[in-house]
């Protein structure tokens, strides 16, 4: 099935039509033609017999833009003056800026923003330094640190290409939860390296999100930093995408009467995703599990996975099933799909048990294409947002560190991973679950809420919360909350 049109691959194109009948209906032609899709029509300016409109055209991707873009000026009598890729105008300087949250007007206001007064406040810290979390940005900050290795389904492209990046989950810590962020890429690959970075800028901050940096690296890394540090360190690529993954298997589960004891769950993928989503719904208890990369089953007998997978392939599997993935959907009730397009055939997925639920999550191509196996199964989720069902971590990280920078919390723990996939489901009222609606939308305002208050909960209850109440720095203005 063909790639459908994305407003990612959007372009503006500014043309200078004729002012005569048919004239622009000839350059909606070429487009639709050309299989683009037309969105906004706006009028730039009249001149001359001539009309100038700028014509914004979704595309499958960059080539086909560049074709639709030809097949407009091969339109007898038509002028195309410029064209705009509106992906990289949004980017264009930047998406995140420093606002300052004081007005400084006047001079009695600079005396007390910076110098003299500045002085008692950093006197202040340094006889009791817990007041940097009120007296600070400490307490509402999250360092967003990558180096550039493992950058989206691009790979290792360095750290100037991740910065795009890590600005977007700056920008979506603050839109979904009002929590500060600032992106940091590294220019070193070695683990040492960036743990003692990471440690060395530790003081300004209120917790570290670890973003885009490969296994298995990145799971020494974590380990390391989670015991050195006594503020939150928290991988999202692993944690976050395994309490979104929990979340809606959760509900799927509801829907399609199944309890997680009793299912068999097959994951494709076994990096720090898999890993991950493998770990956290096993917790949850699920009954069987089978992970699979490209050569296919992990198991004890495999010669050829590291000591972290062949650690986790001693814990799972339980039957010492051994083939590839397609081989081992024959009678499974769950698929989670943590790899690439294709990793599956829907043929395959056709041998799973009635009632069957489908996470292809791979981004854009799923595994399996949900309609190749629409009929086949009873709930299919994937990592986009034109199908239903769409598993975005954006839908736990804002809301997880929103809670435990409230209780000032020094780990996430995995009491605090578990409720923040309960809080996400329990958004959803049992009442309104359906196949086509077993997630909450990203856009869901009360998802962060849930998540948060959930988290902040479990932080004090499981001993990891500096304090009990989530309160805010303002209503702390000695700074001794």
């Amino acid at each position: 099935m063909p790639i459908l049109p994305s407003a990612s691959y959007s372009l503006t194109v500014r043309v200078r039509i004729p002012h005569l009948p048919g004239a622009f209906a000839r350059v909606a032609s070429a487009i639709g033609d050309a299989g683009g899709t037309l969105g906004a029509i706006d009028l730039a300016r009249v001149d001359d017999g001539h009309v100038v409109r700028d014509i914004t055209v979704a595309a499958v991707d960059a080539n086909h833009g560049l074709a639709i873009v030809a097949a407009v000026r091969e339109v007898d009598g038509i002028e195309v003056l410029s064209v705009s890729d509106r992906t990289f105008l949004l980017h264009r300087g930047g998406k995140i800026e420093v606002s300052p949250k004081v007005a400084v007007k006047t001079r009695d206001d600079l005396s007390m923003a910076y110098t003299p007064g500045v002085a008692r406040i950093c006197t202040a810290i340094h006889e009791d330094p817990k007041k940097a979390w009120n007296l600070t940005i400490k307490g509402n900050t999250v360092a967003v640190v990558s180096d550039g290795t493992a950058v989206l389904g691009l790979g290792d492209i360095g750290p100037e290409a991740a910065m795009p990046v890590m600005e977007g989950k700056a920008m979506l810590f603050k839109e979904f939860a009002g929590v500060d962020a600032w992106p940091i890429c590294l220019d070193t690959k070695d683990p040492d390296e960036i743990v003692a970075i990471v440690k060395a800028i530790a003081p300004g901050f209120g917790g570290i999100n670890l973003e885009d940096i490969s296994a298995p690296r990145c799971f020494a890394i974590e380990q390391r930093l989670r015991a050195e540090l006594d503020i939150p360190v928290f991988h999202d690529d692993q944690h976050g995408t395994a309490v979104v993954v929990l979340a809606a298997l959760i509900n799927a589960l509801r829907v399609v009467d199944k309890r997680a004891a009793d299912v068999r769950v097959v994951i494709a993928g076994a990096g720090a995703a898999g890993i991950a989503v493998a770990e956290m719904i096993m917790h949850h208890g699920v009954g069987e599990l089978v992970a699979c990369d490209r050569e296919g089953a992990l198991h004890p007998g495999r010669t050829d996975i590291d000591q972290i997978r062949m650690a986790f392939a001693e814990r799972t599997n339980p039957r010492h099933f051994v083939g590839s993935t397609n081989e081992a959907l024959a009678g499974a009730d769950v698929f989670i799909g943590l790899s690439g397009p294709g990793a599956v055939s829907a043929a395959a997925v056709r041998t799973m048990a009635p009632r069957a639920v489908v996470f292809a999550l791979a981004n854009p191509t799923p595994e399996v294409q949900p309609e190749e196996i629409a009929g086949d199964v009873a709930i299919v989720a994937t990592g986009r947002s034109d199908y239903p069902n769409q598993i975005n971590n954006v839908l736990a990280f804002p809301g997880i560190f929103r809670g435990a920078l409230d209780v000032r919390a020094t780990t996430i723990n995995e009491e605090m991973k578990l409720a923040a996939a309960m809080a996400i489901a329990g958004v959803i009222p049992a009442r309104e679950l359906h196949a086509e609606y077993v997630i909450p939308s990203v856009f869901n305002r009360r998802v962060a809420e849930a998540v948060a208050a959930a988290v902040a909960d479990a932080a004090a209850t499981s001993g990891v919360a500096r304090r009990t109440t989530r309160r805010t720095a303002e209503t702390d203005a000695d700074g001794t909350g």
